[in-house]
């Protein structure tokens, strides 16, 4: 009888926590528009990530939901999505591949009293002048991507022309910016530049910045593009012959990017990732391996940066919240600041003054397309040329405050 009563006990339990009412996680991702395929890697992610949670028993005994709202990579409709997600009873709130988007919808989120976790968003301003206590960025910033692209471009090209093509609105800006500093062309006369429209650019604006490109004489083309617009953009600069001309730099590259323009045109194209399918082989990280492989046995494809980032961030908060006993944003928040993990590669840390997720920086070159297809799934895109760690890469305490005092910001996120 007395094992009986045991039994029945436990099953008590596991009844309870079935039933437990779940803690929903609100994704604000691009469902549609020029960034609709790394949105579709970070729903993958995230996913297969509060799929892993649930198997373990939830986040203090509940299990975890995703709702998902299409931003479309606009800021407007972002933010009317952090509103109905609140609405929800969302417990956190992560997403975005535009930067504007990532801003707009954190600040509202704060407004709510919502901890946002940026996904995929590099612009400096992120955790720089617009960053804030209820904002975590788990991507690496603009900053960082230049400083690694920067030294490798410095020591392979020394002494080149630069021509800029920028997508005009927050993370074309400052990583144009980032870019010239870190390779010393911040002379406009001798390395021009122009900006194509954001979102909305047309294939003829395209063309027409391209042309000027090509008419600049510019050894080194540095495409600061991101998403569709950036394959739209190779589509054409392939037809010019310009990829046979000079050395293009994407400042911020992804596995999806290189898919879609393909491997022929992508070929030889520089850029730098926070994360690549590769990379947990190069740290040696165990979790790392694991999600490559549980990531493409479910869905037949190898996970990029963005599926990695969702993955981790709900990892992240989920483990925050145990540790804080709690799902209260300010307890969580707390639980995160200074807190280091190790996860799909070499340590990363949150830093408390910024909330930037200072980790390693990778500059990569896209393989020609005979290595391309060795690969089981052809999505062999990448080799890493250049490893830069965090601390080298991330801006330092004083650039940061004097990055805000410019700005008319706190020098501590409020």
């Amino acid at each position: 009888m007395k094992r009986i009563a045991l039994l029945a006990a436990g099953l008590g339990l596991c009844l309870a926590a079935e039933a437990a009412d779940p803690i929903t996680l609100g994704l604000n991702y691009p469902r549609t528009g020029s960034y609709k395929e790394e949105g579709l890697s970070q729903m993958r992610g995230a996913l297969l990530a509060i799929d892993e949670i649930n198997a373990r028993g939830g986040v203090l005994g509940r299990p975890l939901q995703l709702s998902g709202r299409n931003s479309a990579s606009r800021p407007e409709k972002s933010v009317a999505n952090v509103d109905r997600l609140a609405d929800e009873g969302a417990a956190m709130l992560f997403g975005g591949v535009s930067s504007a988007v990532a801003i707009a919808a954190s600040k509202r989120a704060r407004e709510r009293g919502l901890l946002y976790f940026g996904t995929i968003t590099y612009s400096n301003d992120t955790t720089g002048k617009d960053g804030h206590r209820y904002m975590f960025r788990e991507c690496n910033s603009a900053w960082m991507s230049a400083r690694v692209l920067g030294q490798y471009l410095n020591k392979t090209m020394p002494n080149k022309r630069y021509f800029y093509l920028t997508a005009d609105y927050t993370w074309g800006h400052t990583s144009e910016s980032s870019l010239r500093q870190a390779t010393g062309t911040t002379d406009q006369s001798q390395h021009p530049g122009t900006r194509t429209p954001f979102p909305g650019a047309r294939l003829s604006d395209f063309r027409a910045a391209l042309q000027q490109a090509e008419q600049s004489g510019a050894d080194v083309l540095a495409l600061v593009l991101y998403g569709e617009d950036m394959v739209r953009a190779m589509r054409i600069a392939d037809d010019m012959g310009l990829n046979k001309k000079m050395q293009i730099a994407v400042p911020n590259l992804s596995m999806t990017m290189v898919e879609a323009a393909g491997p022929d045109i992508m070929r030889g194209v520089l850029g730098t990732e926070p994360w690549t399918w590769r990379v947990p082989e190069i740290e040696g990280s165990e979790q790392g391996k694991a999600f490559v492989t549980n990531f493409g046995e479910r869905y037949q494809t190898h996970p990029s940066s963005s599926a990695a980032a969702a993955y981790t961030i709900v990892h992240q908060w989920a483990d925050a919240a145990t540790r804080a006993r709690s799902i209260d944003s300010e307890k969580v928040i707390a639980a995160l600041e200074g807190h280091r993990y190790t996860l799909l590669k070499d340590e990363q840390y949150w830093r408390p003054f910024d909330h930037q997720s200072v980790q390693t920086v990778y500059a990569v070159k896209v393989k020609p397309r005979d290595e391309v297809l060795k690969d089981p799934f052809r999505q062999d895109y990448f080799e890493i040329v250049h490893r830069l760690a965090g601390e080298q890469a991330a801006p330092t305490l004083a650039e940061w405050q004097e990055e805000r005092r410019s700005a008319n910001q706190p020098l501590q996120l409020q």
